[in-house]
């Protein structure tokens, strides 16, 4: 069957659903990685009636379909690969927050930081806070096992589904769990969709596990003469069993970078410092009492630091994270992001290494992350019409991903593989863990429909054209 004869058939049975027109195709074509393959067609399903028929379509015609919330992914995740249809779930945004069990009913395309502003208004709180949750939806967070800043202390979005409702592949509808605090019934599949990046089916509504909205929150900035001495601080912290709901590094590439782009160092009398952003919430005491012990330590190991309780004044304190991602294209016009994890004990030997990379590669590689979790993102910055960047870049993360799982890490710990990291799987994976996730797909998935191209098919992204032009509202270039 032709395509043009394909898309005739899906407006028969879904109508006014389908668009071809130029503005969605091209939106839906790529993702944050920039990786564009537009499809023939982008549905947006309004009823399970018409997401059902949609994919008793595809599997019919065996036409790729790729499910896509807001496509803030950051490694190619739901770029249409092979083509087919997008499958866009935005319009399944509803929200509906049970104040009496601590629970919130959502639909897939609803937005996160929205699920979590009316949880708050009822005196509840969602923790996990992916850096795009102003735009990302909830879909999209269990797609990949989002996580966040918040990490450490509060989990990641697994931790706070309690059922998922959608349908598999082939169309048949599914709840996985159920909307109750206990469930111990038959395997449990809702894991197995969570972070199976859209894969395994299609995520309609999920019930999310809420908790008491922090009561107090003080916000602290250090600064420490290197990156060793800033890790240093941060074992100690954690072995006095300070808890931080966030605790973020910023090595001297991130720090001076955002420093130019300030115009001023974040403490006048220090021209470089690594940095150290740390924050306390939960109950008034609690959290004095972990007050004490940090400033403390602080006064003791740090060259200096800034501290508040005012929310506004805590966004002064913030400026250094929120703005070295954007300063690192000062570096180079195209960046590598890896989001690695790796044990508290490999910290040191993460951080020499990838300065031991940026005389290696000679390329920058800016260094910052949620470091009471292990999870950093390591750059690699290199202009993207350069050939030679391009492959020092290349061999560059290749040895980064090598050493990472030699340190006894993680490739990813919120991105996911998608595209991106598609290269790395054999890296951290044996072959039979390979192939018993391939026979998962298979059997979920006989038409190999769904989302098809990720995580087993090798993907050299930086050999590909990426689309430097299209912007999104959450892009941190």
């Amino acid at each position: 069957m032709t395509k043009k004869s394909q898309l005739a058939r899906l407006r028969r049975n879904l109508g006014d659903a389908v668009s071809t027109s130029d503005e969605d195709l091209a939106r839906c074509s790529l993702d944050s990685a920039r990786l564009p393959f537009r499809p023939d067609a982008v549905v947006r399903p309004q009823t399970d009636d018409q997401l059902q028929k949609l994919l008793v379509l595809a599997n019919d015609m065996r036409v790729p379909l790729t499910p896509r919330g807001a496509g803030s992914a950051t490694t190619g995740a739901v770029s249409p690969v092979k083509g087919g249809w997008v499958l866009d779930m935005t319009s399944w945004d509803a929200i509906h927050i049970d104040a009496t069990a601590g629970m919130a009913h959502v639909g897939a395309g609803a937005v996160t930081k929205k699920i979590n502003d009316a949880a708050e208004a009822k005196g509840w709180f969602y923790p996990p806070d992916p850096s795009s949750l102003k735009y990302c939806t909830i879909g999209g967070n269990i797609a990949t096992n989002a996580g966040g800043l918040r990490g450490a202390k509060y989990g990641v979005t697994r931790d706070y589904i309690y059922a998922l409702e959608g349908f598999l592949p082939t169309g048949e509808p599914v709840r996985w769990g159920a909307p109750l605090k206990k469930f111990a019934s038959g395997f449990n599949l809702r894991d197995l969709w969570i972070g199976s990046e859209g894969m395994l089916g299609v995520v309609t509504r999920a019930t999310l596990k809420l908790i008491p909205k922090p009561q107090a929150r003080w916000t602290c900035l250090a600064a420490f003469q290197n990156e060793t001495q800033a890790l240093r601080a941060v074992k100690k912290l954690l072995a006095a069993r300070v808890v931080p709901s966030i605790l973020e590094f910023l090595d001297r590439q991130s720090v001076d970078c955002a420093q130019r782009r300030r115009g001023a160092p974040f403490f006048p009398k220090l021209k470089t410092c690594s940095l150290l952003l740390l924050e306390l919430d939960g109950h008034p005491a609690a959290v004095r009492e972990s007050k004490q012990i940090v400033q403390a330590l602080f006064k003791e190991r740090a060259l200096g630091s800034r501290n508040t309780t005012d929310p506004e004044k805590a966004e002064t304190l913030w400026e250094a994270r929120r703005t070295c991602s954007q300063a690192m294209f000062q570096m180079g016009d195209t960046k590598l992001n890896e989001d690695i994890v790796v044990p508290i004990q490999s910290y040191e030997a993460l951080l020499r290494y990838t300065l031991e990379l940026k005389k290696e590669t000679g390329l920058a590689t800016p260094t910052f992350g949620h470091v009471a979790d292990g999870n950093f993102h390591v750059h690699l910055m290199y202009d993207h019409g350069d050939p030679d960047q391009c492959t020092r870049a290349e061999v560059g993360l290749q040895k980064l991903m090598e050493k990472v799982v030699e340190l006894g890490g993680a490739i990813t710990g919120e991105h996911g593989i998608g595209l991106a990291k598609s290269p790395f799987m054999p890296l951290q994976h044996t072959k039979g863990e390979i192939a018993a996730m391939q026979r998962i797909k298979d059997a979920l998935d006989p038409n190999g429909i769904l989302n098809p191209g990720k995580m087993f098919d090798e993907f050299i992204m930086w050999r590909h054209p990426r689309d430097y032009a299209h912007t999104f509202p959450w892009d941190h270039r």
